[in-house]
């Protein structure tokens, strides 16, 4: 495998570590400045030159691309993607992942745990927002801060005010976010690699500081997961598009809590924490990848006019609950069921004779008309009137 691994810092641990791992399994690993690119446009013939020569020929991408160079970086991603060259991360993942909010907004409408945050961006509306999360003390983040720079804690309202009015005056976009006291200096950090995490530590604070970050001092110690922590951070990843990333849980009273998803995870404190060959798995993966590419289903399964992937849900009282899946016919009508969701577990190429049940759900392939009529009409989420109490005086 001919592996570029995109970096402006050949020298740093991360990317000498992944340089060294595809070395040992006998592949070509070049590090490759993400700023030498030129990226060349025009009809049918995406195309790419680096230091003003063609590109060579690489079979996989690795980006690691920093925050500062992220438009430009996720340019050369996207132009690697269009010439058909697999790469680790794609744009769209390195981007969803980058803002704060974005990457936040994307994850609140799944059923996976994150700190409930508000963004306002005049300073006159703070009050009520900071009410909403649960008033003082509160999280401040910039919203395309790393490594804990720009994340203070408020532990007033006035203090907390003062804070956003100053940050907003300098241009800055911030977030506020309910304190989950219980974690309160410390987080868990996972390494996803493709559809596992391959290692975990918990990093804890030291003194009085409250972020747990490495670079702020903080102590890393090996962890292991339980399974709702490995499923969410997998599932996070997923969500945003990532196939490398590392997830920053908290700890919640209600089970993990998504702080962060990092598209170019470090490898220097979790390798040292763990001891583990994490560079390896990233080489092993993307090495499997080339040999073995997955398949966008919902591109490939749909050149057939009429025909395309779709999910049925299962409810309550449904007349499919108690059936095999023979029994629902589904076949008869042109329909295949590709992969079983049943709470948290995956069930791919499930057998026939499988008895499904309430809340299961089904992701298909077959004639869109068919599937259509099985999919209930989406109900828009109904607010709850807020009942005034007119009787009342002061």
């Amino acid at each position: 495998m001919r592996l570029a691994i995109l970096s402006c810092s050949p020298r740093a641990y991360s990317t000498r570590r992944l340089v060294e791992a595809a070395k040992q399994r006998n592949h070509e690993a070049t590090v490759l400045n993400t700023l030498k690119f030129a990226i060349d446009l025009q009809q049918g013939v995406p195309d790419l030159y680096y230091r003003q020569q063609v590109l060579d020929d690489y079979d996989a991408v690795l980006p690691r691309i920093g925050a500062s160079i992220t438009y430009y970086g996720t340019a050369v991603v996207r132009q690697f993607q269009e010439m058909d060259i697999f790469c680790a991360n794609t744009a769209h993942g390195i981007i969803n992942s980058r803002d704060k909010l974005r990457s936040l907004q994307i994850l609140s409408r799944h059923h996976i745990g994150i700190p409930r945050t508000t963004f306002v961006r005049d300073k006159k509306d703070v009050i009520p927002p900071i009410e909403r999360v649960g008033g003082a003390p509160v999280v401040i983040k910039l919203i395309e801060g790393t490594q804990g720079i720009g994340v203070l804690l408020a532990e007033s309202m006035k203090a907390a005010e003062s804070i956003i009015e100053l940050l907003q005056s300098q241009k800055q976009k911030v977030l506020i976010q309910k304190f989950v006291k219980e974690s309160k200096g410390r987080d868990i950090r996972a390494f996803v690699v493709g559809d596992r995490v391959v290692a975990a530590m918990r990093r804890v604070a030291q003194g009085q500081e409250f972020r747990s970050n490495v670079h702020r001092g903080g102590v890393a110690e090996k962890v292991e997961l339980p399974d709702a922590y490995n499923e969410t951070a997998v599932r996070a990843a997923q969500i945003l598009g990532l196939r490398v990333a590392g997830v920053d849980m908290l700890e919640g009273k209600d089970g993990p809590q998504i702080m962060e998803v990092n598209s170019s995870p470090g490898l220097e404190g979790i390798e040292t924490c763990t001891g583990l060959d994490i560079a390896g798995s990233v080489i092993d993966y993307i090495a499997a990848q080339v040999d073995f590419p997955e398949i966008d289903v919902r591109q490939r399964l749909t050149v057939s006019r009429g025909y395309g992937v779709s999910e049925i849900y299962v409810p309550q009282g449904s007349k499919f609950v108690g059936q095999t899946i023979r029994e629902t016919k589904l076949s008869e009508q042109d329909i295949n069921v590709l992969t079983l969701y049943r709470g948290s577990k995956v069930i791919p190429n499930p057998r026939t004779d499988r008895v499904l049940e309430s809340d299961d759900k089904l992701l298909c392939f077959g004639k869109l008309e068919a599937m259509r009529s099985m999919v209930p009409a989406r109900e828009r989420r109904r607010r709850e009137p807020k009942v005034q109490d007119l009787g009342a005086t002061g």
